[in-house]
């Protein structure tokens, strides 16, 4: 199993949790933090423009991240969500432990 962690930004609270609560329901992330106040500034249709965000920080599998990008580009409030998934090389041998049986 490769640990992961991937990244996606909500346009609010609402939206941040019921993301979170879902990942993890399904078995899909082991756990998703996530805090607002964020401010991303972006080019988008040929403008720059920005917007308060709040960012998620789900920890997976790399083996599940396919899953994960169906899901949220299915239930994603925005055209184009942002999704990132960044390895995790290095961490506790507990808390990876953790994670792998979480999402089993």
């Amino acid at each position: 199993m490769r640990a992961v962690l991937i990244l996606t930004t909500t346009p609010d609270l609402k939206t941040a949790r019921s993301l979170a609560k879902s990942l993890v329901e399904k078995k899909l992330a082991a756990c998703v933090s996530f805090t607002e106040g964020f401010v991303s500034f972006y080019r988008w249709k040929g403008k720059v423009t920005n917007a308060r965000e709040v960012t998620l920080f789900i920890k997976s599998s790399k083996e599940k991240f396919a899953r994960i990008k169906k899901y949220i580009h299915h239930v994603h409030p925005y055209e184009v969500p942002e999704l990132i998934a960044l390895p995790i090389t290095e961490g506790s041998s507990e808390y990876l432990s953790w994670l792998v049986q979480s999402i089993k």
